[in-house]
């Protein structure tokens, strides 16, 4: 019965992954009622907490988008671009990640890519290795985001367990980062340079390529720069709270003290956020729910609604199955659950959905939490398919060309920076744990 079983759950997450959007959600959806109703498995709660928590976060970024935030971002990030072009190989992918960093979404790339690839161009610089590299910074920057939908979700698993946010970035930031330079390094030998490049070169001749204008002159207005500020303001006050448990309400619960729990911290604060954006950026509330952030935001609630509630049916109704040998083999070598987690982000396209998915299954088969913590960055796999979004929208950006899919479907542009990101971010945290824990 556990494989028919199992069998429903990855038809349900293929058909899913190949609708898109809400159809990972809604497959999830079909693939529990087959499991509640035909198998008499008992479903599990569903993720709520982690849901609002991505709800109150989404909606805070997208006021700021609305209000115009994200173009001043932009704006920032072209003009260091611009001024440092021969670097771009290394700074578009710092650049790329820290505004993943602290939008906690990777959507706001979009507004960077086409800037790397023109800097590119004009220097001279093979426009594939920055933005291959880019794309994959900005991936691996959502597992580094304090307010990430894939970091919050990580963090409502392991607060039972007295980890704190804290815990979570102070491994997952550095480990990210050098994984995100490391894949740089490698970006920067990948194909010819630009003027020996065949394709770039019939297109030159062609005519194909057009000039993009320099913005960094266009004026920014004021509620642009509020946004931003009371956005940065609420991440870092999430920061802070995480840290810092004393900072939150404690209350007397029949002579008990209870500590406020950072889902709802994060929350409220967002929340607030979102409000004082509309208020004092005078954000029309309607444009809000119009921009691409809070769409995908959206579609990544519904996707972790099935799939996660799915999933939590299946192995709670399966662990005693689940724990025998997998148990002592993936703790003899927890590098076998990176890749197990590796391989489902490749199916699922959504790191809060991979992490709400499976790292349950590692916290009940006694996987040690900073070791959960260390290859948190191996739900970064959807790159190793070329089809999802930033990634579509990379290539589409470079009008030289040098960024393809290849061949061979697999052999594309992002895969070297990629796979040596990954590898390099999750063995740098595997080495920060066996130091700080």
């Amino acid at each position: 019965m556990f494989w028919i079983e199992f069998a429903t759950v990855l038809i349900a997450i293929f058909v899913g992954a190949r609708l898109g959007g809400i159809g990972l959600g809604v497959m999830g959806g079909i693939g529990l009622s087959v499991l509640t109703f035909i198998f008499n498995l008992q479903p599990t709660s569903p993720p709520i907490d982690v849901m609002l928590m991505i709800v109150s976060v989404i909606t805070a970024a997208a006021a700021m988008q609305a209000a115009g935030g994200l173009d001043y971002l932009v704006k920032l990030a072209e003009g260091l671009l611009r001024k440092n072009p021969n670097r771009i190989t290394f700074y578009g992918p710092i650049v790329s990640y820290l505004f993943t960093l602290v939008a906690g979404t990777g959507h706001v790339c979009y507004s960077i890519l086409p800037v790397i690839s023109e800097v590119a161009r004009e220097t001279g610089v093979r426009p594939e290795r920055p933005l291959s590299i880019a794309v994959i910074a900005s991936q691996q920057a959502i597992t580094a985001s304090p307010i990430s939908a894939a970091t919050v979700a990580l963090l409502g698993m392991l607060t039972p367990y007295n980890f704190e946010l804290i815990d979570i970035l102070m491994i997952s930031i550095p480990a990210t980062f050098f994984g995100v330079l490391l894949g740089a390094f490698a970006a920067n030998k990948m194909g010819k340079d630009l003027k020996d490049d065949p394709e770039y070169q019939k297109r030159l001749k062609e005519g194909k390529l057009t000039v993009k204008s320099d913005s960094t002159n266009k004026e920014v207005p004021t509620s642009a720069k509020i946004s931003v500020g009371l956005f940065v303001l609420g991440a870092f006050a999430i920061v802070m709270f995480g840290s810092f448990a004393s900072l939150r309400p404690v209350w007397n619960v029949g002579g008990e003290m209870v500590k406020m729990g950072m889902p709802a911290t994060i929350e409220m604060v967002m929340m607030a956020i979102a409000a004082l954006i509309l208020i004092f950026a005078k954000v029309k509330v309607e444009d809000v729910a119009k921009g691409n952030v809070f769409s995908a935001g959206m579609q990544a609630v519904i996707a972790i609604f099935g799939i996660a509630w799915m999933g939590d049916t299946f192995f709670a109704a399966n662990m005693d199955y689940l724990g025998g040998g997998i148990k002592e083999m993936v703790t003899n070598m927890p590098w076998l659950f990176a890749f197990a987690l590796f391989v489902l982000s490749i199916l699922l396209y959504s790191q809060a959905a991979t992490v709400r998915a499976l790292m349950p299954l590692g916290i009940a088969l006694g996987l040690p939490a900073p070791a959960l913590i260390a290859m948190f960055p191996s739900v970064n796999g959807y790159f190793f398919i070329p089809n999802y979004p930033t990634v579509v929208a990379a290539i589409n950006f470079d009008q030289t060309g040098t960024t393809r899919i290849g061949k061979y479907l697999l052999n594309h542009s992002f895969m070297i920076p990629g796979m040596v990101a990954t590898i390099g971010a999750v063995s740098m945290g595997f080495l920060m744990i066996s130091i700080l824990f």
